[in-house]
């Protein structure tokens, strides 16, 4: 494996860290120290995230969105049975999201926090179904077991966040 290589395999593993321990600071207690340490570790994801995409671009495609979308559908076809590049702009739409929410949250953290629940729960509901479908789904080996527990992890701060609301 080249160097490339390595460098956009490692990029979206330490991303997906990142994201996972992003995550974990948002569902758990607020204060001045959660606002920080959250969007630090929310904005680096988002660059290890936006490297990952420049390595593969630049190591995997020769940036050829041609060639990214050849790739996808080959990906999507050995799973299952069709042969559809679509996924490829779910990817472009999970990297706008992405970018969009580390800069509201440091344009206006106050106003990021009290968003209405449901904006904040549409943003973040698309991105875990593509950390699903990434470290699940089209993954393998340690990264799978790594989604795996990762969602398992997130999954029960979710139900243990509800269970406090509900029970205030």
């Amino acid at each position: 494996m080249t160097n490339g290589q390595l460098f956009t395999l490692w990029s979206i593993r330490i991303s997906a860290a990142t994201y996972v321990a992003s995550l974990s600071l948002l569902l758990g207690p607020r204060n001045e120290r959660f606002r920080k340490a959250y969007r630090i570790a929310w904005t680096a994801g988002c660059i290890l995230y936006l490297a990952h995409v420049c390595g593969a671009f630049q190591f995997f495609h020769a940036w050829s969105h041609l060639a990214a979308y050849r790739q996808t559908a080959r990906q999507t076809r050995e799973l299952f049975g069709m042969e559809w590049g679509g996924g490829l702009y779910f990817n472009y739409l999970f990297s706008l999201f992405w970018v969009a929410d580390v800069l509201w949250s440091w344009s206006n953290f106050d106003a990021y926090q009290n968003r209405p629940r449901w904006v904040g729960a549409t943003i973040h509901s698309f991105l875990a179904f593509m950390f699903f479908n990434a470290t699940i789904i089209f993954a393998s080996g340690f990264t799978r077991w790594f989604g795996i527990c990762a969602t398992m992890e997130l999954a029960i701060l979710i139900w243990r966040r509800t269970e406090i609301a509900e029970s205030s």
